[in-house]
This record gives C-alpha cells, structure tokens and sequence, in this order.
C-alpha cells in the first residue's frame, strides 16, 4: 500500500510545479496520472499473489519450526496453566514412554514436578529430576505468553491470574556432569589429625615393662582402622598422627560413628587409665594448606571440648562425634603455672583490666572475676568487674564488697556495660572469665573493640568460641573458673594474698559448681579449696549465704512435682519460678535433685525467664548432656549443660524429646 501513500507527496509537488509553470504542472499531472494507474493495476492484481505468498512462507516457516522442536535433541513439552500436557517433542516422548498422553498432568510422570514446581511469580522454574534408569535431569520450566501485547503491561495480572499462559519444560541431561562432579568431589584430599589425649598419663598407670607394649597396640589399632580406608597415616610425634586420604571415605566413616575412639578406649593390658584419642578432620576445601589449617583448627577444638571425639572442619561448618567419656584432669600445675607468668606479662605491660563473665553471673562467674581483680591490683594496676545485673545467686556476696566493712578498695570495682565502654582505652585489658561463647558474655560490645583480650574458661569449646585472644586457658576438666583463678594466683607472686571475703567469693563458685563437691571433683579441686580455706574462707558463713528461701523451696518442690519420664531414663520437668529471684539458678538446683533419682540418666529442666526458656540439662556418667544441648544452640560439659530456646515451653520440651529420640534411634545414646 505505500506507494498509493506516496501519491499524496506526488500530488504536492504538482501543485507547487502548477506555481512555477503551469504546462510544466499539466506535464507532471499526466504523468502522476499514469503512475497512480499503474500502481492501482499492480496492488489490485499483485496484492492476492503476495498474500498467498506470504501464507506459503509462513505456513512453511511454522513447520519447519515445528520440525526443529519435534525433532530437537532436547526433550521438550508445553503444558498449561495447571501442568497438563498440551504437546512434546520426539524426545519428551522417548523419555516418558508408554507414560505419555494429553490432557495428563506432568506431576503424574515426574512427581518433582507437583504444583509448586510450576513458575508463578517467577517466569523461570529450575527443577531437579531423577528417572529410573538412574538418569538425572534438569528441568527449566518458563511461562510463554500467549498475548504478545500483554508482556509489559499486564504481565503480574497475567501470572496471577494465569490466564493466557502457556508453560514450556526443557530437560537437560545432568547425569554425567553430577557424576563427573561426585568424581572428583570423592577424591578430593582430606586432611586429619588424630591425637592421643592421654598418653603420658596412660603410661603412667601402667608397669614400665609394659609400657611399650601399651604403645605399639594402641598404634596397631590407629594403622588398622585407617588402612581399610585407603589412608596414608604418617606418625609426626609420639601421641600425633598425621593422615591422609580421600574424600569418598569419609562418608563411610561418618556412618561408622568413627569406632576408632571406642577401639582405643577399650584397649587394655592393665592401665588403670583409659586411653582416648581425638580427630580433627579438614574437608570441603580445594587448597591443602587450608585443609591442613582446617584440621588444626577441628583438632584445637576436639581437644577444647575435653578430647575423645571427632570434630569435623567442612568449610564454616562443624560436626561432632564421641565425647562420650568426661575428660581425664591431669594431676600436674605446669599449665596453670605457665599461663600464670603470661597472663603477668600481659598484665604488667597495660594500665587496667576490665574483667567480665557470662550473663546473669553466678557464684563461680563472680568469684573468678575477683580472683583475677586480686591479682591485678596485687601487680599494681586497676582493676574493674563489668556487673550489670545482680541475681540473688550472688546478691549476698555483692553485697559483702558493697558494705562499708570490706573497705574503700572495693568501691569503684563494679561497673555496669555504659561505664565499662566509656571507660576502655587501647592500655586495656579484656579478661574473660567462665565463658567462651562471644553472645553469651555480660558486654558483648566489649569484645567487639577490645584489643587484648584474655580468656579464663572450663566449659568445651564450641565453633563459635572466642578466637582471637592473645592468652587463652580453657581446661574443660577443671571444676570452676574460680579452680582455675586459684591455681593461677599461687604462681603470680610470692608476696600475693588473698583476703577473706574474696576467698570465700572464690570458694562459693568451686561449691556451687561441683554441687557441694559432688560432680567434676579432682585432686587439683580438693587442692585449691584447701588453698583457699588457709586464705580464711569461712564454710559456715558461705553455707549460710547460700540457704534458699521458703518460696524458692516450694517453687522447687512444685517443679519436682511435675517430672515426667522419657524413653525409660530421661526426667522432663517444668519448673515455675516467677516469684523467684533466680529462676535459672533453680532450675539448675531443680536438675541436680532430678538426678538422685535411681534410674535416671540424665534431667532437663524448663525455666520461663525474659521471654525465653532455659533448658538446665544435668547427668552423671552414663550420657554426654553437652551434645544433646549443643543440638539445640547451647553447651557446657558432658554431665552440666544448658540452652536458651526463644519458643513456648511446650515447644521446647517437644525439641528435647525429638533430639532424644534422634539419638537414640542412631545409637548416639
């Protein structure tokens, strides 16, 4: 049709030639004349055999398309709105079939590929499928829009309304690209580090004659086991082992619970001491100086946790296995004395300490505290205790370094989290006493600009520990950090001592801690509370401090009450203590009264506190309470754990009981 439009710029032109010469104009009209004949003969006799033309062309065109997707190596179906199956290539066919007609919903062949598989929202849909045969597919699922004028303006109403829409699926055969990518993620390089725990106190328990013969079984153990894995294991020192092997493996040893710590501990040829050994696995990583320092890091801490267990490195994740058995304390000072010269060091080449435990300090948090605020003031510098809110756990013996009688000394020694942070400088040092955990500190805030920091601890490390401290000193089998404190004290100085009401703070948390030298009592224990008993701790006058009231006791009679047995040996109780001063402090005191049951293996109390459930878990031998709490966000030690939950008490309890019986059903417990 455009050249009946050029008419009109034609018929201009002649008007404007009509101006300048009228024979000239006439010239022209006869021409254009002529031309308008001609063009309206050619559209009139022309246009039908174009159109046909163009209907050949485009009729042709469709099919041979047509051809292509039938035809095309990539299987390929076009289904509605809802999934049903409009039409597919040869391919689609050959992959489903016998299972293949219209009309069938495509989740009927390829259950992946249910209602929610289908592009919504999106216009891309990216499923993964598995047939029979073995073989795996990738299938790309994307909206077509029949109405090409809908695309940019109303294409959400479209999608939501799903009208006008037509959904395409492309399979890509995946099969041998996961099974090159499981070639090569199988053998990739792990690295691990198996360390004897005990060693020189396993041979010591045992006749010199025998000794090397203790040595090469537990060695023949270690080579045996790893031999069946393809491993190369090379001895580095006498109790390390360096190992090597591939990746494939460790699936296997996964799924063996790694035997290993049970075949070590169970040999003996009369020690008196069991032995233990704790691997520390790197993997998911391409470089192997990063594996080697990824094993390290899993070794550092299975050893931090009490030893006699896995930990497994992969990436930023970890994995836990053993720590079945509690740590062997060790009879010997020589740590306690060497990081009492470095924590002097440090000491003397600052100005002040800042000294801080965990949230809602108790008895052991407090007493550590001031240990280390001794020894600081003893080395001539200041010395501070970050204290925001005191529970009536520790109210009494607060109270006795507020009062008028324990002097002027201790009248600027608690600050709360606002003064510690106005009050920190780069000549301060951070010491962190009865916890490891960054979140779970009375200032979290602290640790985030101090620069020297110091670590005090007795509870396992867990992967999210304090790690960048210049002195770290975390014993998990040492009772209290108030133990710890003490020991480090008697090696600061000669001319250090300590006051009573300071060592009688010191020996309420070894009390409190070892539940009136009951649990996690050794020799060292006994030690430092003698220590502190010749200081002048007066045991009546903590025992008094430390009586419970008559609504804490009925609060505490009230939740016994309430016990509830799970799976033949696990008590369940709920304890209610909102007229209570220190509802975790009872809830705790709740769990360790559970345990004289006859029977039980291991307690968890549920306490409502601030909006969030603390979980006191308490056992004795028999059940390791620290893994089962770490499963739920917490942690502790083997026979003294707990957690914090942000749910309903209910909710709680349920994610106990389905941690338990995880458990057990693997053979965990």
């Amino acid at each position: 049709m455009w050249p009946l439009y050029l008419v009109i710029l034609l018929v201009i032109m002649n008007i404007y030639v009509y101006f300048l010469d009228s024979r000239a104009g006439k010239i022209v009209t006869v021409f254009i004349l002529v031309y308008i004949a001609g063009v309206t003969v050619i559209v009139l006799l022309k246009r039908g055999q174009i159109n046909e033309q163009l209907v050949k062309f485009g009729a042709s065109f469709g099919q041979v398309q047509k051809n292509l997707i039938k035809e095309m190596a990539i299987p390929y179906a076009l289904l509605d709105s809802d999934g049903r199956l409009l039409s597919a290539n040869n391919e689609f066919t050959e992959l489903c079939k016998e299972k293949i007609r219209l009309k069938l919903n495509i989740s009927q062949i390829f259950p992946e590929l249910g209602k929610n598989a289908l592009p919504a929202d999106n216009d891309v849909s990216v499923v993964h499928v598995s047939m029979e045969d073995g073989k795996k597919f990738r299938a790309e699922l994307k909206n077509v829009y029949v109405d090409e004028a809908d695309w940019n303006e109303e294409k959400k109403s479209i999608v939501d309304s799903r009208e006008n829409v037509l959904i395409s699926v492309f399979f890509y055969d995946e099969t041998e690209i996961l099974e090159l990518q499981k070639y090569l993620k199988d053998r990739q390089l792990v690295v691990a580090l198996l360390y004897i725990d005990n060693y020189e106190e396993a041979l010591e328990s045992i006749d010199e004659v025998r000794r090397s013969l203790l040595s090469a079984l537990i060695d023949r153990k270690i080579n045996k086991y790893f031999q069946d894995y393809q491993a190369l294991l090379k001895k580095i020192e006498k109790d390390k082992y360096l190992i090597v092997f591939q990746n494939l493996y460790l699936e296997e040893l996964k799924a063996g619970r790694f035997t290993i710590l049970d075949e070590v501990r169970d040999v003996n040829i009369g020690n008196e001491m069991a032995v233990t050994v704790s691997l520390g696995i790197g993997t998911g990583i391409d470089s192997y100086i990063d594996s080697y320092e990824a094993a390290h890091t899993a070794i550092d801490l299975a050893l931090g946790r009490g030893g006699d267990q896995v930990v497994i490195k992969d990436k930023n994740e970890f994995l836990y296995y053993g720590g079945k058995s509690a740590s062997v304390g060790k009879s010997t000072r020589v740590k306690a004395r060497v990081k009492a010269q470095s924590f002097r060091e440090i000491i003397e080449e600052n100005e002040k300490v800042i000294i801080m435990g965990h949230s809602m300090p108790d008895a052991d948090a407090f007493g550590a505290a001031v240990g280390v605020y001794r020894i600081v003031r003893f080395l001539g510098k200041k010395a501070y205790i970050v204290l925001n809110n005191v529970s009536d756990s520790i109210s009494m013996v607060v109270e006795r370094f507020n009062s008028d009688q324990a002097g002027a000394e201790y009248s600027d020694m608690i600050l709360n989290s606002e003064q510690a942070l106005a009050m920190y400088d780069d000549n301060t040092v951070l010491v962190v006493v009865d916890v490891n955990r960054p979140s779970y500190t009375e200032c979290p805030e602290l640790l985030e600009i101090a620069k020297t920091k110091v670590l005090f601890d007795h509870h396992r490390q867990t992967s999210d520990s304090i790690n960048d401290a210049v002195l770290s000193y975390i014993e998990p089998y040492i009772s209290s950090a108030c133990e710890m404190v003490t020991e480090m004290l008697q090696y600061v100085g000669d001319g250090l001592k300590l006051k009573t009401i300071e060592a009688e703070a010191m020996y309420s948390g070894i009390m409190i801690d070892t539940n009136n030298f009951t649990t996690k009592t050794g020799v060292r224990t006994f030690e430092a509370a003698a220590f502190l008993k010749r200081c002048g701790a007066d045991v009546t006058r903590i025992r008094k401090a430390f009586r419970t009231d008559m609504d804490e006791y009925v609060a505490k009679a009230r939740a016994i009450s309430t016990a509830e047995i799970f799976l033949d040996g696990f008590v369940l109780a709920d304890c209610e203590a909102e007229s209570v001063g220190s509802p975790t402090v009872l809830g705790a005191q709740v769990a360790n009264e559970l345990m004289d049951i006859n029977g039980v293996k291991a307690s968890f109390v549920f306490t409502e506190y601030n909006n969030q459930i603390y979980i006191s878990a308490r056992s004795i031998d028999e059940v390791n309470v620290q893994i089962i709490m770490e499963k739920l966000g917490g942690g502790g030690h083997m026979s003294v754990a707990g957690a914090q939950l942000s749910c309903s008490r209910e909710e709680a309890k349920q994610r106990v009981r389905d941690v338990l019986r995880e458990m057990a059903d693997n053979g965990e417990i």
